[in-house]
Order: structure tokens, then sequence, then C-alpha cells
């Protein structure tokens, strides 16, 4: 997937407000969801992409966008509406918590009770890792409810950094799928949700340059890992990169683990 976007202003893309709903170029519907392609397209069609994409977050919606790891399903973290739909969407049991994304590790510490050291943080993000802590006090009870812990992304994908800060609102996140069906890679792997989605975002086939069996631990996503321990830190889902993650906590910031 080829991107064009811009440094800006936060580090991000000076994207061009653009008045009302485009026409998107290589654009397909199919039921309730548009397909909008950014993969080789010019700089013009990317901003027509995230402005369309990111308006239908702000009408509640929930959109389809690939990440730094597998495809992802998303709306606003503030979208009770949009939340409710994710879990229908995908059966997904209400005990199972959604991920929020950010655009910039700054914002962390808005959403959660940061307890490693900021040059951690930086190390880690953006990148195929998921930071749990303990939520804070400016999250929508909605989300997760009942849950003290929040899990946080910044993916290393710069369409996603720029969607979060055009939405100006973190995005609710998890995996494009139907529970208990493996990760994709492609919008083609998840057709069965495109008529349940208003924007589906086709960047193209998600490559961590493996074959066979490294594309399947390439399904695995983020790996989760629990933070909210001063010192210590907990793998909760091994996914992408988790060896090179607890060596730099073991080694590099010395924290010990711990098992839950």
């Amino acid at each position: 997937m080829r991107l064009l976007l811009a440094s800006c202003s936060g580090g991000l893309v000076g994207l061009r407000r653009l008045g009302g709903l485009p026409r998107v170029a290589g654009s397909s519907s199919l039921g309730m969801a548009r397909v909008l392609s950014i993969e080789n397209v010019d700089q013009k069609t990317l901003e027509e992409v995230l402005q369309e994409t990111s308006a239908a977050l702000r009408g509640g919606g929930v959109v389809a966008i690939p990440t730094d790891t597998i495809y992802g399903v998303a709306s606003l973290v503030s979208s009770n509406e949009g939340i409710e739909r994710i879990y229908e969407m995908k059966g997904r049991w209400r005990d199972k918590p959604l991920a929020i994304c950010v655009s910039e590790v700054e914002q962390v510490y808005r959403w959660a009770k940061v307890t490693v050291p900021s040059s951690l943080l930086s190390r880690l993000l953006p990148g195929p890792v998921t930071t749990v802590f303990e939520r804070g006090g400016d999250l929508n009870p909605a989300l997760n409810p009942g849950l003290p812990l929040v899990g946080l992304r910044i993916p290393d994908s710069s369409f996603v950094r720029c969607l979060v800060e055009q939405c100006g609102c973190p995005l609710a996140l998890t995996s494009a799928n139907l529970s208990h069906s493996s990760s994709t890679l492609s919008v083609q792997e998840f057709r069965e949700l495109w008529s349940l989605l208003d924007v589906v975002v086709d960047g193209g086939v998600i490559s961590h340059g493996g074959r066979g069996g490294e594309e399947e631990a390439s399904r695995l996503g983020s790996t989760v890992v629990d933070l909210s321990h001063t010192g210590s830190f907990s793998i909760i889902r091994h996914g992408m990169c988790v060896r090179t993650f607890i060596h730099t906590f073991v080694h590099s910031y010395i924290l010990g683990m711990f098992f839950v």
C-alpha cells in the first residue's frame, strides 16, 4: 500500500477541508458500505477518502480500515451506537473489550494512567503493539463498561493516524472479522461484513514480507501487553514482534514479567 500523505502540524497530515462528501475515484458499493481504494492513488484521492471516512465516523458510523498489522473495524470511541454495532456485526461477546486508537503518543496520557517512562512509550508507539493501562476518567463509560483497564493503539500507518486526527476523537478498534474467525489481510476476506459497514477502505493486501507460515503468523495482529503495574509487564496476547518487545522490556527497561 503506497500512501502519499505529507507531514503537517501535529506530525501528521495537513488535510484540506473538502466541502460536502466527494465522489471518490475507484469507489464501489455493496449494501450500506462504500468501498474506497487507497492503493496507488494520488494525494487528492487520499484526502477525499479521509474526508468521506471521517464523515461516516462522525455520523456514528462503522468503517473498515487497513492498519499496520491486519484490517480493523472502527467507530468513534464517543459513539455508543457505533460501539454497539461493532459488537453486533462481529457476533462479539460484550465482555471482550475494544481497544482505542489515537494518533500521537502524547494523547495516550489523556485516556490512560501511564506507568512507564515516556521513552519506553515512544519506543513502542507507533507500532504493532496494544499497550494496556488503567483507563482514564475521560473515556466514554459505554466503552468496555466495568473494566478498569483499556488497550491503546497507535498503528504505524499514516492513513489511520490521519483519520484519527481528522475525526478529532479516538477510534474504538478491533479486527475486521467475525468472532472466532481468522484475522483478515485484504478486504475480500471480510466481504460478509461489507453490507453492515458504512465505508470499507481498501488498502490492498497487507503484507509483512512472509509466505506460508509467516503469513499466518502475521494474522496474529498486534502484541497486547499489560503495563498497568509499575515496574512490570504481562503479555496478554502474543502477536507481531512479541520477542522484540519482551527483549525491550527486560533488557532495556528492566521490567519484571508477571502472569495473570
